[in-house]
């Protein structure tokens, strides 16, 4: 019997069952998209990739995390660990006291689903990229409980100015205080050497493309205008 001849084709049916493995996981992040469509935006099309391992701009980007993160105060890295997990609500000191979930249930509900979709498009393009975070590089960078997805493009920094763009639109009185939040929520992720200074400046871009693509939604825009009257009314 000749076994060579009968392993041959191994080879492409293990190729074939990892490209339908990732075809399936892509699959099954795009079926929760509330007002997106797959593939819009498609990250790994937008984003130009990342600087190279080893490369002179990934060493300038490293040196960049290290100097912030150890330059970086207690509070502020605090306030950093405080928001792993965040909503549209993290902009209340930024909007007034009155922007609250409990007192705005067609608020909370509208924007779940638009953070949800500008986490799924990040998601995406996170696995298409592959790019390691600062402290998978450098271990002395690891502090506290660390995350096991990739670094770029920073899915606070993307999901964060998704949000403050939306909201500002909606509350345009408070556009400046709503966008520098998030500006600095997406920084405080370097200061706790979760993302280069790129990833979020990529999340900042990918941001954008998001909302481009949200507008185009019917039901977006609908929900839009209920939660627009909902704010006014308070």
């Amino acid at each position: 019997m000749n076994f060579k001849h009968q392993l041959r084709p191994w080879p492409k049916v293990l190729a074939f069952a990892i490209i339908l493995a990732l075809c399936s996981s892509t699959w099954a992040k795009e079926s929760v998209l509330n007002y997106l469509k797959p593939g819009k935006p498609d990250a790994g099309e937008i984003l130009a990739p990342p600087p190279l391992p080893d490369s002179p701009e990934q060493m300038t980007d490293m040196a960049a995390v290290k100097s912030v993160y150890h330059s970086a105060t207690e509070a502020e890295k605090q306030a950093a660990h405080d928001e792993k997990k965040f909503s549209v609500f993290n902009f209340a000191a930024a909007v007034g006291s009155f922007f609250q979930s409990t007192n705005l249930p067609k608020t909370t509900a509208f924007f779940e689903k638009v953070q949800l979709d500008a986490e799924t498009v990040t998601d995406l393009g996170k696995d298409y990229f592959h790019r390691p975070r600062p402290f998978t590089t450098d271990p002395s960078l690891a502090n506290g409980k660390l995350e096991k997805s990739f670094s770029y493009p920073s899915g606070h920094s993307t999901e964060s100015m998704v949000l403050a763009l939306v909201l500002a639109e909606l509350i345009p009185a408070k556009h400046d205080a709503i966008l520098a939040h998030a500006r600095l929520m997406g920084w405080h992720r370097v200061q706790i050497a979760r993302h280069y200074p790129t990833d979020i400046y990529a999340g900042r871009v990918l941001a954008q493309a998001i909302l481009k693509q949200l507008k185009k939604s019917e039901s977006f825009q609908s929900e839009f205008d209920e939660v627009k009257a909902e704010l006014a009314a308070k």
